[in-house]
């Protein structure tokens, strides 16, 4: 379980369409925030864990299917992408963005 590639960098007032495709198995989702944002969902849907999302920094992806997310980072720093279903992040499903 990964994301390839698992380190992005962008300039900030970029917009970006990510072009998201599960090759795996099993559903897997793309979850864009921070760090600190990113566990506490996290920690959500351990509760919930078929949770669906309906926002505009998430997709979840049936095995084999295809999506994509448009996003504009507004602000410099350094953010998450993460697969937030139960164990998934924990087993390597996370990487880093890093907007200058």
């Amino acid at each position: 379980m990964l994301f390839l590639p698992d380190k992005l960098k962008f300039k900030k007032g970029e917009q970006v369409r990510f072009q998201l495709r599960n090759n795996g198995v099993l559903d897997h989702e793309f979850v864009i925030g921070t760090v600190e944002e990113n566990l506490k969902h996290m920690k959500d849907m351990e509760k919930n864990p078929d949770m669906e999302h309906d926002d505009p920094n998430a997709k979840r992806l049936k095995p084999k299917a295809t999506g994509e997310i448009l996003w504009q980072f507004t602000q410099a720093g350094t953010f998450d992408f993460s697969c937030l279903i139960p164990g998934h992040r924990q087993a390597g499903m996370f990487g880093t963005i890093v907007v200058e």
